[in-house]
């Protein structure tokens, strides 16, 4: 069963010109279901129009703040975007559902850590959360950020990030990357490059010393970053990521066309949520297991169905699936069996997958 709650909005604040940060008003009753880690995010319903959108939005806030926020960047065509943008205001009311996501590390009060972190954009709201997060519970730990943008006017929490800078002088080091607007330092100009990466290895990070680097924005940013702090010797297991969806390559068609190929006609499905049985067979339309339950009535957890957030994420118990394509889902968590069922292509007579997990 996806549990969705009615909460209030406390706040809606301009962050630039085409962001906007909305805090919630969560009630004493529902705080405890409420708890989140740094870097998750909330699943956010509304009713545009007659229709029923959800989007999912990291938390910017820590939890030690005792505060929910998220922050929305205007997209063109964005219905959601430009609802929030545009339409919300304090006193509105959202269906919300409980923080989930694993764009976190446990936070460790009895070690020193070196943390580097890099964001694009709105990509800056869970690194906000986690900078936050560590600094405050972890005395001894520093940070690196690094931060990209088109120019100074979009830089997102600019203010609240120095303040942060002098809160904790010493232990967080801030570099802007501005796309749009010339800096004195040519490193800073433009965006992240294979060659950039390896100037920073080269003079501002020393990968033997990072403890954990942190990653979100585009996906083509994302690995490339990941793919150079490689190359310069960090452990591919230190480096977390969380991918802000633009669109499928050219890569992920190819891959998710193999699954669709091997789709079984028919599958019997038993979907186990909330201690309860749901039966079906996968009808001809759908090729994922998600689309076909809720044709089917089923009542299942989910935000983006683009295979990056996770929130539809399930285990198999019984048959195979192939996903089309997964951005949200590490190696060890695959290895056990989790899926993202609206990436899961049935390829068996009969598949059992369990969202109590």
């Amino acid at each position: 069963m996806t549990d969705f709650y009615p909460i209030q909005i406390s706040e809606v604040q301009k962050e630039t010109k085409d962001c906007t940060s909305i805090t919630f008003d969560i009630p004493e009753e529902h705080k405890e279901k409420f708890l989140y880690k740094q870097g998750q995010h909330l699943t956010l319903k509304a009713s545009i129009n007659g229709e029923e959108v959800r989007r999912s939005y990291s938390l910017c806030s820590s939890p030690i703040e005792n505060k929910w926020q998220v922050a929305v960047k205007r997209i063109n065509g964005g219905v959601f975007s430009n609802y929030a943008n545009d339409v919300l205001k304090p006193g509105d009311v959202l269906e919300l559902m409980p923080p989930l996501g694993s764009f976190f590390v446990e936070v460790d009060p009895s070690k020193a850590k070196n943390y580097i972190v890099f964001a694009a954009g709105s990509g800056i709201t869970p690194i906000l959360s986690i900078i936050k997060t560590h600094l405050a519970t972890e005395p001894n730990s520093t940070f690196k950020l690094f931060y990209l943008n088109r120019n100074a006017k979009s830089i997102i929490f600019k203010e609240e990030i120095e303040a942060l800078r002098n809160k904790y002088f010493g232990r967080l080091e801030i570099f802007y990357f501005l796309t749009k607007e010339q800096r004195d330092i040519p490193i800073l100009n433009g965006r992240f490059t294979a060659d950039k990466i390896q100037e920073l290895t080269n003079t501002l990070i020393n990968v033997d010393d990072v403890d954990e680097c942190f990653v979100c924005g585009p996906e083509e940013m994302i690995f490339l970053i990941r793919d150079e702090l490689v190359n310069a010797g960090l452990s591919k297991n230190k480096i977390h990521y969380e991918l802000f969806f633009s669109g499928l390559t050219d890569e992920d068609k190819k891959r998710a066309a193999e699954a669709i190929e091997h789709k079984f006609e028919g599958t019997e499905v038993t979907i186990i949520d909330g201690g309860k049985e749901f039966h079906f067979d996968m009808d001809d339309d759908y090729d994922n297991i998600l689309d076909g339950a809720l044709a089917a009535g089923a009542d299942l957890p989910f935000a983006c169905k683009g295979g990056v957030c996770s929130t539809c994420k399930c285990k198999i118990v019984d048959g195979a699936v192939e996903m089309k394509i997964n951005y949200a889902l590490e190696e060890d968590e695959v290895a056990k069996g989790l899926v993202l069922s609206c990436q899961a292509v049935p390829t068996t007579e009969k598949v059992v997958v369990d969202f109590d997990v």
